[in-house]
């Protein structure tokens, strides 16, 4: 029995100075992933969204790992979003459930990449925490704008929100882009089965898309306060244009009546 945790630590991981401090053999790596093998049947996955995944790792050879990482870590998190899972090699059939998943036979490559499921799995929960919290956030000022006819905040709290929620959602985006992207060197048929059946026992596609829908939402919502912080803009500058006309008719006036 293989027992994977996977804990979502990070905003963004600096995998390449990282790759530089870490001295275990380096199995794979691309532009979002290092894979090492630490020992027999004991590996660990970084990945540059936040995310940390060990195979075979005991409790406190986890948490001496996070510490060593959290130096890479961009807005490291004391409380971490976490995943476990279990892998059951020689089943008599193959079984893919959102705990566990039972494989006739699998090769190092097909753990990593269920690995890798399992770290997308963690890094779409956080995700879906974060939009919703922008959700929640853009719900409570579209409710005052309805109450009250109004945004009520200033013009420089309204463009640091603005550019807060569309700073997160843009990096939601990237990532996802990054999880819709697999190497070419899992394009075998057993990769691919292990791919989709973990995608599928995960609700990946499903969740993936929750989290779109959620941010094209916010999306919206963003677009219309711009729209109104652009119309206030403009309002303003149309009375301050009026009354710079109105003072310069006034002073012709006051000098006509004083000639």
């Amino acid at each position: 029995m293989y027992h994977i945790v996977a804990h979502q630590i990070s905003d963004n991981i600096d995998i390449d100075t990282f790759q530089t401090v870490f001295t275990a053999e380096l199995i794979n790596s691309n532009h979002f992933e290092l894979f090492f093998e630490v020992d027999a049947n004991r590996y660990v996955s970084v990945f540059k969204y936040g995310v940390v995944c060990f195979l075979n790792y005991k409790d406190n050879e986890i948490n001496d790992f996070i510490e060593l990482i959290s130096k890479h870590c961009k807005y490291f998190y004391d409380s971490e979003l976490t995943k476990e899972y279990q892998v059951e090699l020689d089943a008599k059939e193959t079984k893919y459930g959102t705990r566990k998943a039972e494989l006739t036979y699998c090769d190092i490559e097909g753990m990593r990449l269920i690995m890798l499921n399992i770290a997308q799995s963690v890094a779409l929960d956080y995700y879906f925490q974060q939009s919703r919290v922008l959700l929640e956030e853009t719900n409570k000022h579209t409710s005052l704008l309805e109450k009250k006819g109004k945004v009520l905040m200033s013009g420089i709290e309204l463009k640091k929100f603005l550019g807060k929620t569309l700073n997160l959602k843009n990096r939601i985006v990237e990532n996802l882009h990054i999880f819709d992207s697999v190497p070419e060197t899992w394009q075998s048929d057993s990769l691919i089965k292990i791919d989709n059946g973990m995608k599928e026992a995960l609700h990946m596609e499903k969740r993936s898309n929750n989290i779109h829908e959620e941010l094209k939402i916010i999306r919206e919502h963003l677009e219309y306060f711009s729209d109104i912080m652009n119309h206030s803009m403009s309002t303003k500058a149309e009375l301050i244009i009026v009354v710079l006309v109105a003072i310069e008719v006034v002073d012709i006036i006051a000098r006509w009546v004083l000639h």
